[in-house]
């Protein structure tokens, strides 16, 4: 198991070992990377960082907040708008970035003055918002800027404003996994108790480790309510700043995700007794294991089946629709860290596609060792989903899947992946009037010894776009099967 060395970290050779080159008769086991290794900051950080991890992954779904980072423009810039945290106040928390803007001269001088007179401005310039989460960066932390002086002091002088600080440079642990354990375990010991709640119900949940990608969120919450449950925070997709400072006074803690948010969990049981119950909101099967377990729970079984029953006669048969159509199909799938292994098995299971190759960037050591407990065939020419920001979500609950499905099939039955069958690689030029692509659009009557540039331009002009193309190559598969209800 040779380490691999990216010629861009030659100059930074404790990166070594975040990259592998499988041996000769090795097999997947002995060519991991050590995936519990600290991050090295630089401007190409191999695993992401301890700072991306707080801010871009926890603190930035929180939608009434104003999201600052002492440090320099392109930390804050670089975890601007790259998930689609949505919210329910216009998008706020997406539409703004902060930074302090530290410059060579602050790293020499100190930038205390530099990021109070930030603060101040920041809320002058949003009077309506008067929360704060203040993230530190490797740049402020290695000159020691006491930022939790700072937040005070702006605190004693505006009383109506409230800041959580987050100490979470880059280099503050593995990856961003490290950034995650920070963040929460600041947030229980600064924040939580400091609100008491108005109580509605007599089942009451905190929503954890779900970040409302696309709406995602919205979707389970409607389950719940449903259900007649209070859900008193989401932590923290959509999720309101005070509302997160009342999480003792759940009855439960709904854990979607356990490697960003496990931690906060523990704490609440460790100090308030809150129990801890992880669910699963991907796919027909997990979904409804998870609403049956929430019920059981609250001693409301017959009110989450009753939701599983109508939810999947509504949306079962749209779903084996795609699954007739997808049996034996393969993808790639990039869902982020632990869902790489659980999402190659419910999506197999349920849409009848084969999940040939899975990657993660910020999963933990254990997250890869199972990812590659499945077969993994090698990458080619195979559809690629980025399940771990997608823009056409919501993909959680059974719609959802339903969309998700829709994804697969779009993508495996796109004109454009045809296109990358085609073998190029001995065409002289890409304008040739020989160049193979014709091959894919041909209908079969075609010749392949088209010889003039009007000839072929004769011929494409027979399609009106790519839809037309694609229609005529998969006739009995139309491109998009509309959903019953959008």
């Amino acid at each position: 198991m040779p380490y691999h060395e990216f010629e861009c970290s030659k100059c930074i050779p404790e990166r070594k070992k975040h990259a592998v080159i499988k041996g000769p008769g090795e097999d997947l086991t002995s060519a991991l990377p050590l995936g519990y290794l600290n991050t090295i900051p630089g401007s190409i950080s191999e695993r992401g960082c301890a700072y991306c991890g707080a801010k871009h992954v926890i603190g930035t779904p929180m939608k009434d907040v104003i999201h600052m980072s002492h440090g320099p423009v392109g930390c804050t810039y670089d975890t601007w708008q790259t998930k689609r945290y949505i919210s329910d106040n216009d998008n706020f928390q997406l539409k703004y970035t902060y930074a302090t803007d530290m410059k060579e001269k602050h790293v020499i001088f100190g930038a205390e003055k530099l990021l109070k007179q930030n603060i101040i401005e920041a809320f002058k310039a949003f009077p309506n918002i008067k929360r704060m989460t203040l993230y530190q960066t490797c740049a402020s932390a290695l000159i020691g800027d006491d930022i939790n002086a700072i937040a005070q002091e702006v605190m004693d002088e505006m009383p109506e404003v409230d800041i959580f600080v987050c100490n979470s440079p880059g280099f503050g642990g593995p990856s961003q996994s490290g950034g995650h354990h920070k963040i929460n375990i600041a947030w229980i010991n600064q924040k939580v108790g400091n609100v008491e709640p108005k109580i509605t119900s007599d089942y009451v949940i905190n929503y954890v480790g779900e970040y409302n990608i696309q709406g995602d969120q919205e979707v389970m919450i409607d389950y719940f309510k449903r259900m007649g449950i209070q859900v008193l925070s989401t932590f923290t997709g959509n999720g309101s700043y005070d509302d997160l400072r009342a999480m003792h006074r759940a009855h439960l803690n709904v854990l979607e995700c356990a490697r960003s948010a496990e931690y906060i969990c523990n704490e609440l049981r460790v100090r308030y007794g809150t129990p801890r119950l992880d669910i699963d909101g991907f796919g027909f099967g997990p979904l409804s294991d998870s609403l049956r377990k929430v019920g059981l729970f609250f001693g409301i079984e017959d009110r989450a089946q009753a939701i599983i029953d109508e939810e999947t006669a509504r949306w079962k048969p749209e779903l084996d629709w795609y699954k007739e159509r997808l049996q034996g199909k393969k993808v790639c799938l990039w869902p982020g860290g632990s869902k790489l292994w659980h999402w190659a098995h419910v999506i197999h299971e349920e849409m009848g596609v084969e999940v040939v190759s899975v990657y993660t960037k910020f999963g933990h050591q254990g997250d890869m060792e199972k990812g590659i407990s499945r077969e993994v065939a090698k990458k080619l020419r195979v559809p690629y989903l980025n399940a771990h920001a997608y823009h056409n979500g919501p993909w959680k609950g059974y719609e959802g899947w339903v969309r998700f499905a829709r994804d697969i099939y779009n993508a495996i039955y796109s004109p454009i992946h045809q296109l990358a069958f085609v073998d190029i690689s001995k065409d002289e030029i890409a304008t040739d009037t020989k160049f193979v692509t014709q091959k894919i659009l041909s209908d079969g009557n075609v010749s392949e010894e088209v010889k003039s540039s009007n000839e072929l331009r004769e011929y494409t002009g027979k399609y009106d776009n790519l839809t037309t193309i694609r229609e005529k190559t998969y006739p009995e598969y139309p491109l998009q099967k509309k959903l019953s209800v959008v």
